[in-house]
């Protein structure tokens, strides 16, 4: 894979919009801004047996931070919290040393490039602290 920031897999991902748009009947909306980019998301989750029964979100930002969305669209619904957690564990691993994404989530391996650019990791954990922050939301109310 190309160590170039903004390769075609992290277009194309972007580019999709897995989840892209509004749940009406979610469980939780978490709504995060990165100040540093001016990237904002806004997660919707709805939850159904202890698992993601549907997730959509709400993305304005750069490349990284609509592709991460994306990943977590295409993902997340049917996962247990415990198991988006281990994602998230795992794209923050990758970004910071050399480690293998998670294999139920190969999406992730297009996220390999920012390593070489701490100051964009934020828009790529952005969706990801947006989702668990959701999580943890729709769990409180349960």
């Amino acid at each position: 894979m190309s160590e170039a920031l903004y390769q075609q897999a992290l277009k194309a991902l972007a580019e999709a919009a897995h989840g892209a748009g509004r749940l009406d009947d979610a469980d939780a909306r978490v709504r995060l801004d990165n100040p540093l980019c001016g990237d904002r998301i806004t997660v919707h989750l709805r939850m159904a047996g202890g698992r993601v029964a549907a997730v959509a979100h709400e993305t304005r930002g750069c490349l990284l931070c609509r592709a991460a969305a994306s990943a977590i669209g295409r993902r997340a619904p049917g996962l247990t919290p415990a198991e988006i957690a281990a994602a998230a564990a795992s794209a923050e691993a990758q970004m910071a040393a050399e480690s293998p994404p998670a294999p139920a989530w190969p999406e992730l391996e297009a996220f390999r490039p920012v390593r070489g650019h701490p100051s964009r990791r934020g828009c790529v954990s952005l969706p990801f602290q947006a989702l668990r922050q959701a999580l943890g939301d729709a769990g409180r109310r349960t």
